[in-house]
């Protein structure tokens, strides 16, 4: 999966050709969307659903607080290509150059190696899905949620989109309205699988958007751990990518979802992901932010549950002309709920990394427990990073923590690794990989490498 990323940054650089946009076409209006559910034979209330989101996403601003999007120019996005038709039941079937790209990322090698199950996306479309049998055997569903839209309405009707509705904001809208592709996993109640499953989502073509779904459900007692990747390569023309992630994590159940996303610099990252954790149950999220013009990007856990408790993980990156706008929100609404929010940055070549929080404290949440460290990494004079974190404490019984710092790397670090052989840039490196090692070593090994690769690729010529 990572021997791309570590010799060069095709990653970015190379795409297959795209005739099946000769189909497609830029702009967003009700006729695409009607397409879009009558190509998919969706259910007449999916219709009507994306609909009333187009409705709302048309009156709804651009937000107005944090990065500014006024660059990006939404008439110009391709928002739906199909760049196969139907799916493939055998990784053989995927057509050459689409497999070829999943290939470079180690797919379906680490699912024969390490994964429960895998599925890859590209474009607007899941091109392969699949889940091991002995988790089958156990009711265990990994899907592409298109398919499992169809197939198991009783779960996915009652739980689309209710954590995420419309009206939250305006990209949350856009999706309800394009929404393709993404995953559906379900583990039943007391099944619990130690193999990671993953999603990898890739865009391909000049001026795509991307807006997959995931909707996951953690019943009683279980526990998973789910990865998703995501990657684009570079046009000099803007790309989109406004997915959504819905987890239901059940009483007493454990969840861990894992992302590692390398946009390119042309792609604006404006994801949605929210959990909702129940009784005794814990949620985490482990994430790194690569890439991309711009990223907005703030996972948030509802403890609703007493006892309900998460951690929320991540590492941002942000290069010469990024914005990484990223940070996590948690909200408790009961008793013994605790929470704890690890935040790395780093800046170069004049990038800009903001943290951006909410911790919020219902009335009813007495004896909450929260922790906030925030660690910022600056490498030059014409980089910076932001922290902008609100605390809204509505219960006095409560043990909030918050600690924020900025600094640079130091200069005897970087002497005594030279003195032992390494290069400048080299050294930088390793010093800001052991800066996001809190981050990393809570990945699988694969994707902790690749996260190293991930920043030595940026640090590349960053010294000297």
């Amino acid at each position: 999966m990572t021997e791309d990323i570590k010799t060069n940054d095709s990653l970015w650089d190379e795409y297959n050709p795209s005739d099946y946009m000769r189909q497609a076409k830029s702009g967003l209006d009700e006729v695409l969307v009607r397409r879009i559910s009558q190509e998919k034979e969706e259910p007449e209330w999916m219709l009507a659903h994306r609909l009333a989101s187009l409705a709302t996403f048309k009156k709804m601003p651009l937000p107005s607080w944090g990065p500014d999007l006024s660059r990006l120019n939404l008439d110009q996005i391709t928002y739906y290509a199909k760049a196969m038709e139907g799916q493939a039941q055998d990784w053989d079937d995927v057509p050459a150059d689409i497999k070829n790209t999943f290939d470079k990322l180690g797919i379906p090698k680490a699912e024969q190696e390490v994964l429960a199950g895998v599925g890859a996306q590209y474009e607007s479309t899941v091109v392969y899905h699949s889940l091991k049998a002995e988790f089958k055997r156990q009711g265990v569903i990994f899907e592409d949620l298109d398919l499992a839209l169809k197939k198991y309405p009783e779960l996915v009707r009652p739980n689309f989109m209710k954590l995420m509705p419309a009206s939250l904001h305006k990209f949350a809208a856009l999706h309800g309205a394009v929404w393709s592709g993404g995953t559906f996993l379900y583990i039943p109640a007391g099944v619990k699988i130690k193999q990671p499953l993953q999603a990898y989502f890739r865009m391909n073509a000049k001026g795509m958007g991307q807006f997959e779904h995931t909707l996951i459900i953690i019943e009683n007692g279980a526990e998973a751990h789910y990865i998703e990747g995501c990657s684009a390569p570079r046009y000099g023309v803007d790309s989109l990518h406004a997915g959504g992630v819905e987890i239901y994590v059940k009483e007493g159940a454990r969840f861990r979802y894992s992302s590692v996303e390398s946009w390119s610099k042309d792609a604006y990252n404006l994801n949605t992901k929210r959990a909702i954790v129940e009784k005794n149950a814990h949620m985490e999220w482990v994430g790194g932010n690569f890439g991309s013009n711009t990223t907005m990007l703030y996972p948030c856990s509802i403890l609703q549950g007493d006892g309900a408790s998460a951690d929320h993980l991540g590492v941002a990156f942000a290069n010469q002309g990024q914005t990484q706008d990223t940070g996590a929100k948690v909200i408790h609404l009961a008793k013994n709920t605790s929470s704890n929010i690890v935040m790395k940055s780093i800046s170069k070549g004049g990038g800009r990394s903001i943290y951006r929080g909410l911790v919020e404290i219902g009335p009813q949440a007495e004896n909450t427990a929260v922790s906030v460290k925030c660690d910022a990494l600056i490498l030059d004079e014409f980089s910076c990073s932001d922290t902008v974190p609100v605390m809204k404490i509505n219960n006095a019984s409560a043990t909030v923590a918050h600690e924020a710092s900025a600094g640079k790397i130091n200069a005897e670090d970087l002497f005594y690794l030279r003195s032992r052989g390494l290069k400048e840039a080299e050294a930088a490196a390793m010093v800001v990989n052991g800066f996001i090692e809190p981050i990393t070593k809570e990945l699988p090994l694969e994707y902790s490498v690749e996260m190293n690769r991930m920043v030595e690729l940026e640090m590349e010529n960053s010294v000297g």
